[in-house]
């Protein structure tokens, strides 16, 4: 057997490894929560797919989308929720207020919808700063008119001291659907394009050098932004995108992984087109972390078809969040499941997801 072929028969025996472990019925071997499975890698989707979706399984949840698509009176919605823990509350380029709205009015954005209404329900320490609630606050009520929604309904608890690290919100959102497409995952297929519409890790390295650990000094700030209105360019378009996801938890490297697995897809990436700001790239070499894994508030993955690349891109551009958007791959049917980087020194590796949580509590 010639070298060339030893080397095809490893690789396929690594493959087969992969899809045989990916086949097996998702199980928490874990006693107790650990951070990991909040960092939005494999040991959040073990847990989502063995407790809550075992649990709660229906049609919309199993699409695991960033919003379920609701049909009601025969009028069709998206509905989402998410909850915010981020430390340090505040950080250069916002704090846990704006990010809270932004982060829902995304996820409807990124379900194709047009954010309407928001809830907000907050947890609260004893002793907290009523001075810090108050500016939390306005940022959110600031973050709600620029993003077009309203904030109708909340509830606000206080735990004793101790309990809650200061504050957590939770928000939820209600959108309005008004075309039949439907975005998403699954509809991702051979020769789609893959995009991004900025600079990524921008936020989760943010957060972390503001918490002073490291004591780097640097100018990069978070990109939270609402980006609903960079959304609606991109959707008229190219109306027919196929998926769209911001990319939060476990950063473009989970949502491209989750493409792949859901499509059962290959997704090839040109590590060279991805952008990524000089600063937030040292940073993350001194973390020793891949900036693919680092969390964005303000950027999105789109997945069109290969044709259409162009003309996404230049939609993405004429917007300000937009500017640097980038072509970083595209999507071919061998190995399905998997993404594949080619690298800048010529060679080509498997992006899998996220183990263990290197940077925890980022939103």
């Amino acid at each position: 057997m010639s070298a060339g072929s030893r080397g095809e028969l490893a690789e396929q025996q690594v493959l087969d490894r992969i899809e045989k472990a990916r086949r097996r019925k998702p199980k928490v071997k874990e006693e107790r929560i650990t951070l990991a499975h909040g960092s939005g890698g494999k040991a959040t989707q073990t847990l989502v797919e063995a407790v809550f979706l075992e649990a709660f399984r229906n049609e919309v949840l199993e699409q695991l989308e960033d919003g379920a698509e609701l049909v009601v009176d025969g009028g069709r919605l998206a509905f989402t929720t998410d909850s915010y823990v981020v430390s340090p509350l505040f950080f250069p380029g916002g704090n846990i207020g704006d990010l809270a709205i932004n982060g829902t009015v995304n996820d409807l954005a990124v379900s194709g919808a047009t954010p309407r209404y928001l809830s907000a329900g907050f947890v609260i320490e004893e002793g907290f700063p009523v001075a810090d609630l108050i500016r939390i606050v306005e940022s959110m009520a600031n973050a709600a008119r620029a993003a077009g929604v309203e904030v109708v309904t909340g509830d606000t608890k206080v735990v004793e001291k101790g309990k809650a690290d200061g504050c957590y919100i939770n928000t939820s959102g209600v959108g309005v659907l008004h075309t039949d497409h439907r975005l998403g995952v699954r509809t991702v297929r051979p020769g789609d394009a893959v995009l991004v519409s900025g600079p990524i890790g921008d936020h989760g390295v943010t957060v972390m050098l503001a918490r002073g650990e490291l004591d780097i000094d640097s100018d990069v700030v978070s990109d939270t932004a609402p980006v609903h209105e960079l959304v609606a360019g991109l959707l008229t378009a190219v109306p027919e995108v196929r998926a769209l996801r911001d990319a939060t938890r476990g950063g473009v490297a989970t949502i491209l992984n989750e493409m792949a697995q859901a499509a059962q897809v290959a997704v090839v990436v040109d590590e060279a087109a991805i952008p990524v700001r000089t600063e937030v790239r040292g940073a993350s070499e001194l973390l020793g972390i891949d900036p693919l894994y680092v969390a964005c508030e303000g950027r999105i993955v789109a997945v069109v078809p290969g044709g259409q690349a162009e003309t996404a891109l230049e939609a993405m551009r004429a917007h300000p969040l937009g500017e640097q958007a980038a072509l970083i791959g595209r999507v071919g049917d061998d190995p399905p499941g998997l993404v594949l980087l080619n690298t800048t020194f010529g060679g080509t590796r498997i992006v899998d997801l996220l183990v263990g949580d290197p940077l925890p509590r980022i939103c």
